[in-house]
C-alpha cells in the first residue's frame, strides 16, 4: 500500500512470526509504545507509584505481529499488558482504556467514589475512546503519513478534530479537570491524544489549537505534573526517553 505504515496493512489477523515477549521482576508487564494510547497506560502507573516493567514495542520493526504479542493481544495493538499477581497464566489485559480501568479499580485510585461523578468520569474515557480513530487514523494519518495528500480526506477529518476540541473546550469551561476538580483516568486518556496534534502531528497553526482555551491551560495543567512528565518518557523516542523500564532509578 505505500506509505511509512503500509507494512502493517494486511486484511487477517494473527502473528507473523515466533517470539516471546520478555518478563521482568514485577507483577505488572507492560508493552508498549510512546504513542498516544501507550502513554496513557504509563502515565497511570506512574501516578499510582507502583513498580511495573515496561518494554518498547517497535510497531514499525513489526513486532507486535510476534506471536507473544498477539497472545496478549490478538487485535496487535499497543499498548498490551500481562498482570502476573494471579496464580496459574497471567491475566491479560488489552485495549488501552480498558487498561486505566482496571488499574484504577485494582489500586482504588483516580476513579470518583460519587457514583454521577464515576459515570461521569467513565462518559469522557469512552468519548475519548470513540474519537481517538478520527483523530489518529483518521486526521493524523492523511496529514501526515499518508503516501498521497488528499485535500478531501484532510479536510473531512481536521474538521471533526476541531469539533471534538470544540466539544472538550466547552466542557471544561470553569474546570480544572474534566470531571471539575477531581483528576481522573478521563483526564490521562485524553490529554495525550491533545498533546499528540502538536507534538507528532505539528497542525498546531493548522487546527488554530491556541483558540481552544480552555483545552490548552487544561493540558498545561497536566503537562506540569511529575508523573506525567515520566510517564511520557517511557517507551519513549526523545533523547530523554526510558526504552525500557523496569524501576525508579531508571530516570535518574
Amino acid at each position: 500500500m505505500g506509505g511509512k505504515f503500509g507494512a502493517m496493512n494486511r486484511p487477517t489477523a494473527g502473528k507473523r512470526r515466533d517470539k516471546e515477549l520478555p518478563r521482568g521482576d514485577h507483577d505488572i508487564q507492560l508493552y508498549s509504545l510512546g504513542t498516544p494510547n501507550g502513554h496513557k497506560v504509563t502515565i497511570l502507573l506512574e501516578e499510582l507509584g507502583i513498580e511495573y516493567d515496561a518494554w518498547k514495542i517497535n510497531i514499525m520493526e513489526l513486532e507486535q505481529f510476534d506471536s507473544g504479542f498477539v497472545q496478549a493481544n490478538p487485535n496487535s495493538k499497543i499498548p498490551a499488558m500481562l498482570d502476573y499477581s494471579f496464580e496459574g497464566e497471567p491475566l491479560r489485559v488489552f485495549e488501552s482504556g480498558n487498561m486505566l480501568k482496571y488499574l484504577a479499580e485494582k489500586e482504588g485510585r483516580f476513579i470518583p467514589a460519587d457514583p454521577r461523578k464515576k459515570v461521569e468520569c467513565f462518559n469522557w474515557l469512552f468519548w475519548q475512546m470513540a474519537s481517538a480513530p478520527y483523530i489518529g487514523g483518521g486526521f493524523g494519518h492523511f496529514y501526515v503519513y499518508a503516501p498521497v495528500k488528499i485535500e478531501y480526506c484532510i479536510d473531512r477529518f481536521a474538521m471533526e478534530t476541531k469539533r471534538q476540541l470544540d466539544v472538550l473546550d466547552q466542557h471544561l469551561a470553569g474546570k480544572q479537570y474534566v470531571c471539575g476538580e477531581e483528576y481522573t483516568i478521563a483526564d490521562m486518556a485524553i490529554m495525550p491524544w491533545i498533546r499528540c496534534l502538536t507534538v507528532f502531528y505539528k497542525a498546531e497553526e493548522f487546527l488554530q489549537l491556541k483558540t481552544y482555551t480552555n483545552v490548552m491551560e487544561w493540558m498545561e495543567r497536566i503537562l506540569a505534573r511529575d508523573a506525567v512528565k515520566r510517564g511520557l518518557r517511557v517507551n519513549g523516542f526523545g533523547d530523554d526517553a526510558v526504552v525500557n523500564r523496569h524501576s525508579k532509578a531508571d530516570f535518574d
